[in-house]
């Protein structure tokens, strides 16, 4: 590995340490029994209570310095806040080795201190430290943010790792160096937290179902395969959760969801990453319409654990203020397309009527036109002209038979299905159906799907129709995107800012 002249400084400096007797690796704190969060030191250093105060101690990496003389003062941050060590050679502070140890320290090594709670005489809480340890030296300085004080008091902060690639392939730093980058994983959490809160309220048990599957099923989608050597089989990573989870419903289990990773085969962009997380759940009696219900109860609930109360239930999304606490606008497929480009689908039976009509139109080019079933270009017409319009949260329901193959077809018109999706901020979120649980049915969907040349094409899953065969009750099921989701509440338009480690194209 080659070193940078900085790199090479400070492994000499490391070395000195050592060869001082002190390991700069120790195996433990010694204060941790002692130790506040950045915030309550500060709370303890403001608080008034006649001095001297009680001895504390915080942790952090040092994240600013400045050495005036015989006395120096350093910022810690954890995860909490920053909090300001203070440091002189004194009888009440360090000796005069101490000292000089703790100005050698650099920015980005982590380190204890103990010491009084104490607010300068420029008004900044700090911890006037008695004791200090270097718990991890830094080798390779972070790129932190410069800050400037702005006339109005406020400060402009200018990130050290703006270039997002570096961001993304470093992410360690990304989230050493720019707290609102750390800010959308909390969120993440917090979005996470509050999904469960509300499914563990309504009765739902939480289930683990398998990642290596013998059969992937599920959605449309090209899965990953692998290959169990000693079993000499060969497996997919799960495209979905749904057949297992519908398994589960066989097994009377009447309310079941899974948070977890998905793995898809497939194009990358900003909406999509070869894995993923998700929710799916599914509730036995239940259809598409309390589904519907109780997906605009979910959203509303997580708006009020995440957002602060002043929102108000609201925040921002590629450039739309958007009003979770309103009730989501519901309309069919039908309508929606008929209100962008006066074309009627229900007007069109079949793919080929369906064709003419859109390119009599110019709705889409014949190249993009030609093969696709009536159910495609129902999609693509729904994608192109639709999809960026919902900008609120809107449920669109009644989608086609032919791209819907595990959703109950509606009584009064075979060819739709009791599906809906929910949109906002112009981009799809969730999706759900009214779940067939017919065996017959279903078994001739799959091997439809098969006759048609589709390399996404469900696979017929034989043991899934043999749960069905033994009674699968009437149920409701949803599938909604977690990181989908976190863009939205954290206005990101890209599913790498709302990934820890997102999956990118080698380098070099």
């Amino acid at each position: 590995m080659e070193y940078t002249e900085t790199e090479r400084e400070r492994l000499a400096k490391l070395q000195r340490i050592r060869d001082s007797g002190i390991d700069p690796y120790p195996p433990r704190a010694q204060f941790i029994n002692e130790r506040v969060m950045a915030t309550q030191a500060i709370q303890l250093a403001k608080a008034e209570q006649p001095s001297p105060k009680a001895e504390i101690a915080v942790m952090g990496r040092i994240v600013g310095r400045r050495v005036m003389g015989k006395a120096s003062f350093m910022h810690i941050e954890d995860g909490s806040d920053k909090i300001q060590l203070f440091a002189r050679i004194g009888v009440d502070s360090l000796d005069k080795t101490s000292f000089e140890r703790f100005i050698d320290l650099d920015v980005g090594d982590f380190v204890e201190a103990k010491g009084e709670p104490m607010v300068t005489k420029t008004g900044e809480p700090s911890v006037k430290i008695k004791a200090w340890h270097l718990l991890s030296k830094s080798i390779t300085p972070l790129p932190f943010a410069k800050e400037e004080k702005q006339p109005d008091g406020s400060v402009k902060r200018y990130s050290g790792l703006s270039d997002p690639e570096l961001r993304y392939r470093q992410r360690y730093a990304d989230l050493a160096v720019n707290p609102e980058v750390r800010k959308v994983f909390l969120t993440r959490t917090k979005i996470v937290k509050a999904i469960r809160e509300i499914m563990d309220a309504y009765d739902f048990l939480e289930v683990e179902t398998p990642v290596l599957q013998p059969i992937y099923g599920g959605a449309a989608a090209r899965p990953f395969t692998t290959h169990h050597n000693q079993l000499d089989q060969q497996l997919y990573l799960r495209i979905s959760f749904e057949l297992y989870l519908k398994r589960l419903l066989v097994g009377n289990f009447e309310r079941v969801y899974e948070i977890g990773r998905d793995f898809r085969n497939e194009g990358v962009s900003f909406k999509h990453n070869p894995e993923f997380t998700q929710i799916e759940f599914y509730a036995a009696y239940w259809d598409m319409f309390k589904v519907m219900d109780f997906t605009e109860l979910m959203i509303q609930h997580v708006a009020k654990r995440v957002l602060p109360p002043e929102a108000e239930g609201k925040s921002r999304f590629r450039g739309h203020e958007i009003n979770w606490l309103k009730p989501a606008e519901r309309m069919t497929m039908r309508d929606a397309i008929l209100g962008k480009t006066d074309l009627d689908i229900n007007a069109y039976p079949d793919a080929e009527s369906m064709s003419q009509a859109i390119l009599v139109r110019k709705l889409m080019p014949f190249e993009v036109v030609k093969g696709k079933t009536r159910g495609r270009l129902i999609d693509g017409l729904m994608g192109d002209y639709v999809e960026k319009t919902l900008v609120q949260p809107t449920f669109l329901y009644d989608y086609p038979r032919d791209i819907s193959p595990l959703a109950k077809s509606k009584l009064d018109d075979p060819a739709t299905t009791e599906r809906f999706e929910g949109f906002i901020g112009g981009m799809e979120l969730c999706n759900a159906f009214s779940e067939l649980n017919d065996p017959i049915d279903q078994e001739q969907r799959f091997l439809v799907e098969q006759q048609g040349g589709d390399d996404e094409a469900h696979p017929l899953d034989e043991d899934f129709i043999r749960s069905q065969m033994y009674g699968m009750p009437t149920a409701g099921g949803f599938g909604m995107g977690i990181d989908r989701l976190t863009m939205m509440f954290t206005d990101n338009d890209s599913i790498r800012e709302v990934l820890l480690f997102p999956h990118l194209r080698n380098v070099g």
